[in-house]
């Protein structure tokens, strides 16, 4: 989908498309961090970005629908909470090289080359001792889980994400089982890939 495309989705509701919760593997791997500065790539509403300021963080948020910026600013200013938003498309926007203490990139699906690239400038962004989370649809949900794109090829796999961040230690890559609620109350479980890598403290 294109950015048109995600601006009509957001517009076709007055509530939010997602929740204003984040994310539980954001949270898991980052409640825990001291804050620093973070940036959110493809933020969409602004879930995990309002989460992270709230926590005490220096969030940048970037995506390329207008109206899921106008939402995220809504949605901090709800929150009392400050976020750099940019309207802007993560294939071509660079984050700072080495700014940054985490790089968040939550439910970004795209063809393998533009998925890759913007890992890799993910990695590049980092500070040394600074980690990359990564959260997506994994390509098993086809079969074995639910909701997300059917689309095998912009699925995520965790080997595929970690050969897109070579230089980092990787200390989480998983296919993780995530609950979804239905609306007649029962439960049922999405098949996502999480993976977070770390840029050596020594590197320069």
């Amino acid at each position: 989908m294109d950015s048109d495309e995600w601006d009509a989705r957001y517009a076709s509701t007055p509530d939010l498309v997602w929740t204003d919760e984040p994310n539980r593997f954001v949270v898991e791997e980052l409640a825990d961090l001291p804050p620093g500065r973070a940036v959110d790539l493809a933020a969409g509403e602004g879930r995990n970005a309002v989460w992270l300021a709230r926590q005490g963080w220096q969030v940048t948020a970037v995506d390329f629908s207008p109206v899921a910026v106008a939402r995220g600013r809504t949605l901090a200013a709800s929150r009392n909470v400050t976020v750099d938003w940019h309207v802007a498309d993560v294939t071509t926007w660079l984050p700072e090289l080495g700014a940054y203490d985490v790089v968040l990139v939550a439910y970004l699906h795209l063809p393998p080359d533009d998925l890759a690239r913007v890992l890799a400038g993910a990695g590049a962004a980092l500070r040394p001792g600074g980690r990359v989370v990564v959260v997506g649809h994994d390509r098993a949900n086809l079969t074995g889980g639910t909701g997300g794109p059917q689309d095998p090829e912009i699925l995520h796999t965790p080997a595929a994400v970690v050969a897109a961040l070579a230089g980092l230690r990787v200390v989480r890559a998983e296919t993780a089982r995530r609950p979804v609620a239905r609306p007649d109350g029962t439960t049922v479980e999405a098949l996502d890939t999480v993976v977070v890598a770390v840029r050596p403290a020594d590197d320069s």
